[in-house]
């Protein structure tokens, strides 16, 4: 096959069925494994500053979509996002360059300054085609994983009892935590209750996975979980540390410590044997909290930047 055969073009409607079909497929080959239904993709195109006739780029070849790009504007700190995957067997043809073309374009019309990808450290291709294009390494991840079964139960359980779930209704409570918990910290784009009602709409969730402490009536640590099926053919559920954040004036108090521990308790009672999540390597308390519980390094994802002439 040739790269003349391919094409690259804007989504549409129409296209439904098949970018299911290919974010299955993305998200099998990935680490998360993420199940993705019709649902869920239906409430990722209705993301907020996202239009997917504008920001999806599709590359199709013989009626089938193989790939595909989107970007994730985020105005309030001026940059981009951009998501790019291909089917293994048409990388190596230049198709991730041609979607960067098409994107740098649509990037150019949003008028922000920062374009942001996300890779894994070990994919060296993707390296090679960013180093090219102008982009530099600005940050690194590290993927932090657990076996719940090295837990102390008595204290998981403690810290569970004395925290509760989100109620819905609290949207804006829990956006104000979080924008003072993650304020000035690199990459934070700040919280809205509408984006909060946006996360809560899509498929899976459960107040009971967003666990609050709380002082008196005021809101001061949460962490949010998930639950995923395993990378591996077990079919096992893993645990997912998605969110984890606790207020200032709370922090060096064990707020974030008794949160997470409640967390971890929660994907216990499920049955959930591991529990990863992905943390900023500058972000060194947090670090140093995960590695006291136990988490360990399992990988490391590097954020690369370009700045928009």
């Amino acid at each position: 096959m040739t790269d003349t055969s391919y094409v690259i073009r804007n989504y549409h409607p129409a296209d439904f069925d098949k970018y299911v079909l290919l974010c299955r497929e993305s998200n099998e080959l990935g680490p998360s494994g993420h199940p993705v239904s019709p649902g869920i993709a239906a409430t990722w195109l209705e993301w907020p500053y996202y239009s997917p006739e504008k920001d999806l780029f599709l590359v199709e070849s013989d009626g089938e979509i193989i790939g595909g790009l989107d970007l994730r504007t985020e105005p309030d700190i001026n940059r981009v996002i951009l998501r790019c995957w291909v089917k293994p067997q048409h990388r190596r043809k230049g198709l991730g360059k041609q979607l960067f073309s098409k994107a740098l374009s649509r990037v150019k019309e949003l008028g922000v300054r920062y374009i942001h990808v996300n890779i894994p450290e070990e994919n060296k291709a993707a390296r090679i085609m960013l180093n090219k294009s102008g982009f530099k390494p600005v940050r690194s991840y590290l993927d932090m994983k657990i076996d719940l079964s090295n837990i102390d139960g008595t204290e998981a359980d403690k810290a569970a009892s004395d925290c509760r779930c989100f109620k819905p209704g609290e949207e804006a409570k829990l956006t104000h935590l979080q924008n003072r918990a993650f304020a000035g910290q690199w990459g934070y784009n700040p919280n809205t209750p509408e984006m909060i009602s946006y996360y809560t709409r899509l498929g899976g969730f459960s107040p009971e996975q967003v666990i609050l402490v709380c002082d008196d009536e005021k809101i001061v640590g949460y962490c949010w979980v998930e639950l995923v099926p395993s990378a591996d053919a077990s079919g096992e559920q893993q645990g997912l540390i998605h969110m984890l954040g606790a207020d200032p004036d709370y922090q060096r108090r064990g707020v974030g410590r008794k949160v997470l521990m409640a967390g971890l308790a929660y994907l216990m009672k499920k049955g959930v044997k591991t529990a990863s999540l992905s943390v900023d390597s500058a972000n060194h308390s947090a670090v140093n909290l995960y590695r006291s519980i136990g988490f360990v390094r399992q990988a490391r994802n590097l954020w690369y930047e370009n700045e928009v002439d």
